[in-house]
């Protein structure tokens, strides 16, 4: 197991560290993720300054290329919204055909500006927010349609506030975190719009 542990030098800020090689079957096989997973664990030793830092999963060392048929995803985010009014972030939680229903955990969102669902069944469906420094949570129905798609959450921010640092999750109906993907599976989905058309009867 690789390691690396950072300090308070700057020797690394705004540049890259890379971890590595690793072969696929070096990760834990999990089917229910299609194929191998490997860890990768990230721990603050001290301190509460809110160091941002970037992944990226490549093939070359030296150079972000891309892994193809590769993903990455993670259980809990902890980020920085970005400071623009008006700009959207965007979170893919992958549904699984068990799932009934999901629980949106917020914490330290400082009100600053709105959460929504869009997907296959749902076009803007508001989730609660939390306040400084508290935990909140919202529940959500899960429809047929939406099972084995990726929700996607859209963080849309409204508050000049700066540096806002967020931590987000969600949970299925037993309590079991859910996976955000950095790519969603299947593409992104829009809400599908049903039209109803009556037949025209003419007059006798």
């Amino acid at each position: 197991m690789a390691s690396k542990t950072f300090g308070n030098d700057g020797e690394y800020d705004s540049k890259w560290y890379s971890l590595g090689p690793f072969n696929p079957v070096e990760g834990e096989l999990m089917p229910e993720y299609g194929g191998y997973v490997i860890k990768i664990i990230s721990e603050g030793l001290s301190g509460d300054d809110g160091n941002l830092y970037k992944y990226y999963l490549s093939t070359d060392p030296e150079s972000n290329q891309n892994v193809e048929g590769a993903n990455s995803f993670t259980f809990e985010y902890t980020f920085r919204l970005f400071d623009k009014p008006g700009s959207v972030s965007h979170i893919y939680p992958f549904i699984n055909k068990d799932v009934v229903s999901v629980k949106i955990h917020t914490f330290d969102f400082d009100s600053d500006g709105m959460v929504r669902i869009v997907s296959l069944a749902k076009k803007h469906e508001k989730v609660l927010v939390s306040a400084d420094n508290k935990w909140l949570s919202s529940l959500h129905l899960i429809e047929e349609i939406e099972k084995n798609t990726s929700l996607d959450i859209q963080l849309i921010k409204i508050n000049p506030i700066k540096d806002n640092n967020v931590v987000f999750y969600i949970t299925n109906q037993y309590g079991k975190l859910l996976p955000f993907f950095t790519s969603p599976i299947g593409g992104v989905k829009k809400f599908k719009y049903e039209i109803g058309v009556k037949p025209h009867k003419e007059k006798q």
